[in-house]
């Protein structure tokens, strides 16, 4: 019996639940019609001839469609164990992501993504640092991820911590690498981690200075994203709605 599809092989899938409204999608279809439709019906994982059809903008619109069958309860039909066994000699990931530790944020779930779909790197108040930098290198340069993705979220509490200049062991640490962030917030209202606003608007700009961070400290990403073989995009995930909103 063939195995179920993978999401980010199935556009037309996402057809199907009329989410192509969304921008990017039909031409992620188009971008995907040199595979036969029958591989595309029945993949179990990413194959590296599909990652490679598909650029920078069209796995960002998948991952918007991915996002859409989540926020309206309409998952695609995982079979995680054919994921499992197709990706297992080999990984073509479309994506890396960036995101935090929240547990009500995990990025594969939300995203609609299956095994093989993309790398994710977690880390409280989803910055960037020389590991992690190192981490997006390998993923997009040796391993022909096509989108570096940071994604933050509504209700943070790293950047809750960091407003309050929390001192906590090592969090200390952490916290200080979000500071920048609080500073460079332009708000009039009360800048104070009681009000939701005001932290959701610092992990925006937490967004913002993060993805600055990484053109700034890795040319290797910088020339990359400059030759269009892949992009570096931020997005803010609502934890109430579930939608997760790119920033730009």
């Amino acid at each position: 019996m063939p195995s179920k599809p993978t999401p980010m092989t199935q556009p037309a899938h996402v057809g199907r639940r009329s989410v192509l409204k969304i921008a990017g999608v039909t031409t992620a279809t188009a971008m995907l019609s040199g595979v036969p439709p029958s591989r595309l019906a029945h993949a179990a994982a990413l194959t590296q001839a599909q990652r490679d059809k598909l650029s920078p903008d069209d796995v960002v619109a998948l991952i918007k469609a991915g996002n859409e069958r989540f926020r309206l309860g309409k998952e695609s039909p995982h079979d995680y164990l054919a994921q499992q066994k197709a990706s297992a000699k080999g990984q073509y990931p479309a994506a890396m992501i960036l995101s935090c530790i929240d547990s009500r944020a995990p990025a594969e779930t939300i995203m609609d993504l299956g095994i093989g779909d993309c790398f994710n790197a977690r880390v409280a108040g989803n910055i960037a640092n020389e590991d992690i930098l190192g981490s997006m290198e390998f993923a997009c340069k040796l391993a022909g991820a096509k989108l570096v993705l940071v994604m933050g979220h509504t209700a943070c509490g790293a950047i809750k911590g960091a407003i309050d200049n929390a001192q906590l062991g090592n969090l200390t640490a952490l916290l200080a690498k979000i500071r920048p962030a609080v500073e460079a917030t332009q708000y009039t209202g009360e800048r104070s981690a009681k009000n939701y606003d005001f932290v959701d608007a610092v992990a925006r700009k937490n967004v913002e200075l993060t993805m600055g961070e990484i053109r700034r400290h890795s040319p290797v990403l910088m020339e990359l994203e400059k030759s269009g073989g892949m992009k570096i995009v931020g997005a803010m995930y609502n934890l109430e709605t579930a939608q997760l909103q790119f920033l730009g």
